[in-house]
């Protein structure tokens, strides 16, 4: 199947000047150039063109998406992931609708507005309560301050970063890794890694503490909030197990 340049530009919403420029830049080719300088594009390209509008819908610049597709060669696990990550945000915006809806049935019938109620899904900040208990004030202090001081491209691409490795948990999951295998430990391992990059968590700037690390493990299976982010609780599972058979050998 082949597709025209203004039958791509028409079904994903972008220009042909858009599609051109991807080619320039060497981010999207087209299969083939007819004679009268019509571009057309085959099933690999409009692979890699909805990966494309995937990566830039997570906020990455055309540079940073180019280095994604480049290193991430193998499509299907790259799908995966993308899957992953689409099902975690399709969750996150059904919990927003939810909270919008009951909002809206509230003040039309003259109920009390529940504040906890309205704004699932919406704010960065909706795990402080829990954040404090576990860690105390100055680590949520600590986190929130740094998160604040980001840039919208460094929250973007930290983002990004953080759904990348859900989705390849969630993928690791559904294609049945065992736990303690090389795969599943070099996912802790980064995960580890990304715990450990946030200021104000225990064990910031060096590997964290086995107690907190197997701590928020454990969360992720009993919170269906953050077992969403690994595909469900089936995936939140393999994420704990992984993560504990890492600590107990490394932390």
């Amino acid at each position: 199947m082949e597709a025209s340049i203004q039958e791509v530009a028409r079904l994903t919403g972008t220009t042909s000047r858009t599609l051109r420029h991807y080619d320039a830049i060497g981010l999207l080719e087209p299969s083939r150039v007819g004679d009268n300088g019509y571009r057309w594009y085959d099933d690999d390209a409009l692979v890699r063109l909805q990966r494309i509008l995937l990566l830039r819908d997570l906020g990455l610049g055309l540079t940073e998406i180019r280095r994604v597709l480049d290193r991430e060669t193998d499509e299907a696990t790259a799908l995966r992931r993308h899957l992953a990550w689409l099902r975690a945000e399709q969750d996150r915006l059904a919990r927003q609708a939810a909270s919008v809806h009951r909002t809206l049935t509230a003040r039309e019938k003259g109920d009390r507005l529940m504040a906890g109620e309205m704004f699932d899904g919406f704010d960065h900040t909706q795990y402080k309560e829990e954040v404090e208990q576990r860690w105390g004030a100055d680590a949520y202090a600590t986190s929130d301050a740094w998160w604040r001081g980001l840039s919208d491209d460094d929250r973007a691409s930290w983002k990004a970063a953080s759904e990348r490795l859900g989705a390849d948990w969630a993928a690791a999951a559904e294609a049945g890794t065992d736990p303690a295998s090389d795969a599943a430990q070099e996912l802790a391992r980064r995960h580890v890694e990304w715990l450990g990059g946030i200021p104000g968590t225990p064990g910031h700037g060096m590997a964290p503490v086995a107690a907190y690390v197997t701590g928020l493990a454990d969360m992720y299976v009993a919170d269906p909030r953050f077992a969403a982010g690994y595909g469900g609780e089936q995936g939140a599972r393999f994420v704990r197990d992984a993560l504990h058979a890492y600590a107990a050998r490394h932390l």
